[in-house]
């Protein structure tokens, strides 16, 4: 069987799967249908844990029922993107425009402070909602958040603090998903102020962020954007790699940036090479920059970053062995959805090959919904790229 009819088939799998048992799963049970939101994780027996929702929570639950609209799902995609966003900012938003960290399940503040990480993902929910509804004051509140994002977390040294009182260490990780609220906005917003945070987002990354020996991404860096940590031995998460690339290549799409296409095909070798455990066939949680293994562990979130990074590369470059890889990440996420209750996951498999037994993160469904549709974007136009090929 070939990769591009193996992963085809893969594909139909995992829609199904995040059509007829993931979205009914997270609505029915996911989203608390009592006091609003939805629930920060879920027991594998389907029952809510209780415990207090992060900010990133409510974005990504946007994000994930938008994508089910577009997919046609028939449940009520709308109505639970809505039920996403009245709680997130009647909840979250704060007087100076940002987003808090974290609100406890019964609506009640639960840490007030605004994190770089919560105002990207705030952005994103933004775009995803604005989208989907066709309510254009939320264009209006995404403008504003920008401004307050430059105005209260801004770096003097390009991009931004994490938090308000300029706390080291800077994260790349904060920018990464900011670029990515950027190209959220920039395909549906002709305002130039999204082009232009993500210019200024991969200059970041390719000037400062990158360790120029090992050719990985780095995660942490002082004041004047210089790596934190003894050389070699700074942290590297490989899920951080492709989810970079992912992002990377779609930038340069837009853009015609080679210099962008040619460090996403980089971090994603880089990534292949060093950070994917040959035995079990995953993504580690995270390397140091010599490539010594530092957690073992391998967590969905990573398989399915691997997985879009792939495919996009395979689209881009049309060399099989990305496509190959594809079908291995797929493959192996497909064993994380084997849960004991019907639309739930697995999170973490350990260095033997056993799960961790624990609840499912609402907020994985970000992940491994964005994958699926990248699956489903991409096989189609492989499709007719094999058919017109000498």
């Amino acid at each position: 069987m070939s990769p591009l009819v193996e992963a085809e088939q893969i594909s139909e799998s995992l829609r199904s799967w995040l059509l007829d048992q993931a979205y009914p799963a997270w609505w029915s049970h996911g989203a608390d249908h009592v006091r609003g939101g939805f629930h920060e994780r879920l027991q594998q027996d389907g029952l809510p844990t209780g415990e207090p929702r992060r900010s990133r929570l409510h974005p990504r639950q946007i994000y994930s029922f938008a994508l089910a609209q577009d997919l046609a799902w028939s449940g009520p995609a709308v109505s639970a993107l809505s039920h996403a966003l009245k709680f997130y900012l009647l909840h979250y938003r704060r007087a100076d425009g940002l987003f808090l960290a974290v609100v406890n399940a019964d609506g009640t503040v639960g840490d007030a402070s605004a994190f770089l990480y919560d105002q990207a993902f705030a952005l994103l929910g933004l775009a995803f909602a604005c989208k989907s509804l066709g309510d254009k004051s939320l264009r209006d509140d995404a403008r504003g958040l920008l401004d307050a994002i430059r105005l209260h977390l801004g770096h003097s040294h390009g991009g931004f603090d994490e938090i308000p009182s300029g706390t080291l260490p800077l994260l790349s990780n904060s920018h990464m998903h900011l670029f990515e609220a950027a190209l959220a906005w920039f395909e549906q917003d002709a305002d130039p102020r999204w082009k232009h945070l993500a210019e200024e987002i991969v200059s970041l990354a390719t000037t400062r962020f990158i360790d120029r020996d090992s050719g990985f991404l780095l995660e942490f860096f002082d004041a004047n954007w210089r790596p934190v940590g003894p050389h070699g031995q700074r942290r590297v998460e490989p899920g951080h790699q492709f989810e970079w690339a992912w992002l990377l290549l779609r930038w340069s799409r837009h853009s015609g940036d080679l210099q962008a296409r040619q460090l996403a095909l980089q971090l994603i070798d880089a990534a292949e090479n060093r950070g994917v455990d040959r035995s079990r066939r995953v993504a580690v949680n995270a390397l140091t920059s010599n490539g010594a293994v530092l957690d073992g562990n391998a967590r969905l979130w990573p398989q399915a970053e691997r997985l879009k990074a792939m495919l996009l590369a395979a689209e881009t470059t049309l060399d099989e062995r990305y496509l190959e890889a594809a079908v291995q990440s797929a493959r192996v996420l497909m064993t994380y959805l084997h849960a004991p209750k019907a639309g739930l996951w697995r999170d973490t498999l350990r260095p033997d090959g056993t799960f961790i037994e624990e609840p499912a993160p609402a907020s994985s469904l970000y992940h491994i919904a964005g994958a699926i549709v990248q699956m489903m974007q991409t096989l189609p136009r492989l499709r007719t790229a094999a058919a017109i090929s000498p």
